[in-house]
């Protein structure tokens, strides 16, 4: 089975909603997720909305660093917007996803629909 990575700065979360829609959706896939830096909490919008629109529970996800993560077959950065974290390679995917915190759950479903559409692309 390939190993997936979902990279983003914070790992709290785009790359977290992409480990949670891969692994309902791409059960052919192990499935990680990991940031350069990590925040204390998952964005609770997020939790929120996946549990609420999708029902999918991102409780016992948390943040990790790449260093926490195996090395994977495939990464995929969420969007370099902020600063693409270094993974000593070059991506294989960029998702190109903007960051949804602080915006409205409209905004987070249309995020949420848009990495679960490439997700299926994977």
């Amino acid at each position: 089975m390939k190993k997936v990575a979902f990279i983003c700065v914070h790992n709290s979360c785009r790359s977290q909603i992409a480990e949670a829609l891969c692994r309902v959706y791409r059960k052919d896939l192990e499935v990680y997720s990991a940031g350069t830096e990590i925040k204390p909490k998952i964005n609770k919008d997020a939790i929120r909305i996946m549990k609420e629109k999708y029902n999918i529970d991102m409780t016992n996800q948390y943040s990790k660093l790449l260093s926490d993560i195996p090395k994977c077959d495939i990464y995929v950065s969420m969007g370099c917007n902020v600063g693409c974290p270094f993974v000593g390679k070059g991506y294989d995917y960029n998702f190109e996803i903007e960051d949804p915190t602080g915006k409205e759950d409209e905004d987070f479903v249309k995020v949420i629909e848009d990495i679960r559409f490439k997700i299926n692309l994977l």
